[in-house]
């Protein structure tokens, strides 16, 4: 799980920063800037977690199904949030959006923060 968590990673900070670049060079001139803004979101959030992971993969052991489901939550959290608001935007943008990932969005931040409350349930029930 270490080297998963690890690739991860680095899969989601080598992603944020192509389409944090995509997004100020490409997408800034086909997006009104509320639609920039959102896309945006999805690159600091899948950044901010990509780097969660990170330290993660260096400190947890992975020895017990809490510090795995820390990790799903992260992942699956950072892939439906980020991932439906790139294509909410950019469906947007060309005038055909993409109606069924509206609520998916939410569903991701509802891992996103179940990750967050799970590492907090860690750091209060062990002794790292």
């Amino acid at each position: 799980m270490n080297q998963c968590t690890l690739i991860f990673a680095s899969i989601f900070g080598l992603l944020s920063i192509i389409l944090g670049a995509f997004g100020a060079h490409k997408l800034k001139k086909i997006m009104n800037s509320e639609l920039l803004i959102s896309f945006e979101t999805g690159v600091k959030y899948q950044m901010y977690h990509a780097l969660v992971l990170l330290i993660l993969g260096f400190n947890l052991d992975f020895k017990t199904p809490l510090e795995n489901w820390i990790v799903y939550c992260f992942i699956i959290g950072t892939i439906l949030f980020s991932f439906s608001i790139y294509g909410l935007t950019i469906s947007a943008a060309k005038n055909k959006k993409i109606k069924f990932l509206g609520p998916i969005t939410p569903i991701g931040g509802l891992f996103l923060v179940s990750g967050w409350g799970l590492l907090l349930y860690y750091f209060t029930v062990t002794s790292f």
